[in-house]
């Protein structure tokens, strides 16, 4: 029998395993240029949650509005407009390295010049307005800090004497990892482990005085589509586990990190990556399929009860196609007619 509720990490990792499969299957993913709508979805979630983590306030349809039109709609501080501004440039740029596995497989996965790019994007037009109150003239967007910071939610940030070098060494940390990608000899349900240690890594060394969580999240998501993933979007309502999962991987947990990373990354490969590039009649997760005309309860009450042709694998999740929904959809408007 199939476990019923929240999938265990086991079976997270054996999705990861086989999305990896999936994306080998399909060709990988599409390039922004293919599948813009793809990426503007994930745009707008991903602007919207990172920084509703940090504390902004603007709901997913101003932010999509500000970003899609450059139009302000609400009432809400010009700061928070800005930060989502910043942020939305900086993703941009993430993204715009899908696929560019030629560039990096010659360097470093990640650059500390990309990583001060990356922070000066996200925090440029935000600190014309709201500058850090304590930071100095070199500590502004694309500048490390020049001041100690005191231990928070359980990490203890190094000098800031010592944070060129610990960088340097993440850095050089993210490209072996890049590298043992390459050479097959990390598996898929391991990157997600590998990913988590990373990132909080990052956070760790905090290397400047504001942003370092934004920042963290869009250098996670830039490792992520460098080597073909989509990117993870921590939603704000999991913001509690989220630093609570980072506090653990800096005690030498990383696993409720990576199994959140791993959900986040496979929700935007099956909800909007792989129903899109996929062919009609290619099985792919049921929720991936819910829409204006059916929600995914709707469609799975319809699997279960064998009206929808669907299938339930070892994982526990249902599968079905567009195809078969649309056939479901069209008998279930026929059947109304007649009554």
């Amino acid at each position: 029998m199939a476990r019923r509720g929240r999938p265990t990490r086991d079976t997270i990792c054996r999705r990861f395993e086989a999305g990896a499969e999936e994306l080998r299957r399909l060709g990988g993913l599409p390039s922004p240029r293919e599948a813009t709508g793809i990426w503007d979805d994930i745009w707008h979630e991903e602007a919207h949650n990172s920084t509703a983590i940090e504390g902004n306030t603007l709901v997913l349809r101003e932010v999509t509005a500000l970003l899609d039109t450059g139009r302000a709609i609400g009432a809400k501080d010009l700061k928070d407009y800005l930060e989502v501004t910043g942020y939305g440039a900086a993703a941009r740029w993430v993204y715009s390295q899908a696929l560019s596995s030629t560039d990096w497989e010659r360097s470093d996965l990640v650059t500390i010049t990309e990583i001060r790019q990356v922070h000066a994007e996200a925090m440029g037009p935000v600190w014309e307005v709201a500058p850090d109150p304590v930071a100095g003239p070199q500590e502004g967007p694309g500048g490390f800090r020049r001041h100690d910071i005191h231990p928070f939610s359980g990490m203890t940030p190094p000098s800031w004497t010592d944070v060129p070098a610990q960088l340097d060494t993440w850095v050089h940390g993210v490209a072996e990892l890049g590298r043992r990608v390459l050479r097959n000899e990390l598996t898929a349900a391991d990157l997600p482990l590998e990913l988590a240690a990373t990132h909080a890594a990052f956070e760790r060394i905090h290397p400047f005085i504001d942003g370092n969580g934004r920042v963290g999240r869009l250098v996670l998501n830039l490792v992520l589509v460098r080597l073909g993933w989509p990117p993870a979007i921590i939603v704000k309502r999991q913001r509690d586990r989220y630093l609570d999962a980072l506090n653990r991987a800096d005690a030498g947990d990383s696993g409720p990190l990576a199994e959140l990373i791993a959900r986040a990354v496979l929700d935007n490969l099956e909800r909007l990556v792989v129903p899109n590039i996929a062919g009609p009649a290619r099985m792919v997760p049921l929720q991936s399929l819910a829409g204006p005309d059916i929600s995914y309860g709707a469609l799975r009450q319809a699997a279960t009860r064998g009206r929808l042709e669907a299938e339930l694998a070892s994982d526990g999740m249902w599968r079905s196609s567009r195809r078969a929904v649309e056939e479901y959809l069209e008998r279930r408007h026929q059947r109304r007619e007649r009554s």
